[in-house]
């Protein structure tokens, strides 16, 4: 399972919220190059960045941070934040994110998903089910839907989605810990797609339950407050993982 740790970039600076929350947010690093640096050097072979910025717009605000992190350190780097169109996707993959994360625009233009999987392929298209209560939730996790997760899953992989994001948004940025059975229904909803979660880790304790589950499909773990607040390091987090 591998390790995705976060950089949320906000203002240009990297940031955690709560819950979502842009009125809840802490600074950790005025440069976004420096976390990812910090973490690369702790070990990260893995990256996840967030443009909070273009998640509240509606259109990337932050790729040119993303271009720097890809340039310099030469680890690949998924993306996610305000990409609703296909000009953004392409310019997201340009700049060097392996591979993007698509929301919003997944769930309500069908057309946008099925070119990006067509024109850049499934291994490089990710589509993020966030879920409250257990329900789906969309735009920026301000808006609740009726759309259960495991149905959401469902009706991505019948798209053509092979890479899923789950996020427990009741749990993010809490520290206390998975809801292990919510990330194992998901993981098995999954199928042979892969999964990645997030969402409430804040100890290593956490990461073993998570690897426990042994879920075929779930193929790493985004950890970013954790880290930030020095609960465990990237290579303490790899070794529990592995």
């Amino acid at each position: 399972m591998n390790l995705y740790p976060a950089i949320d970039i906000l203002g240009g600076n990297a940031v955690r919220l709560v819950r979502g929350d842009f009125e809840e947010r802490t600074v950790y690093d005025r440069d976004p190059l420096e976390a990812a640096r910090r973490w690369v050097e702790e070990g990260a072979k893995h990256l996840h960045v967030v443009d909070l910025d273009g998640a509240r717009e509606g259109s990337p605000q932050n790729v040119e941070h993303v271009r720097r992190i890809a340039d310099q350190l030469r680890i690949p780097v998924q993306l996610g934040g305000g990409l609703r169109s296909a000009e953004a996707i392409a310019a997201a993959l340009d700049a060097g994110a392996a591979r993007v994360i698509l929301g919003t625009a997944a769930l309500t233009d069908p057309e946008l998903l099925e070119g990006a999987l067509a024109e850049h392929g499934p291994e490089r298209i990710m589509v993020s089910v966030d879920a409250r209560g257990g329900r789906v939730v969309t735009d920026g996790w301000k808006r609740a839907t009726e759309q259960g997760v495991e149905a959401l899953i469902a009706a991505m992989l019948g798209r053509g989605v092979r890479e899923l994001l789950y996020t427990n948004v009741d749990r993010d940025g809490m520290l206390e810990g998975i809801g292990e059975q919510d990330v194992l229904a998901a993981a098995t909803a999954a199928g042979d797609a892969h999964l990645i979660y997030s969402g409430g880790i804040g100890s290593l304790e956490d990461l073993r339950l998570l690897a426990s589950l042994e879920a075929p499909s779930l193929a790493g773990v985004i950890v970013g407050k954790a880290l930030y607040e020095e609960r465990f390091t990237v290579a303490q987090a790899q070794e529990t993982l592995a």
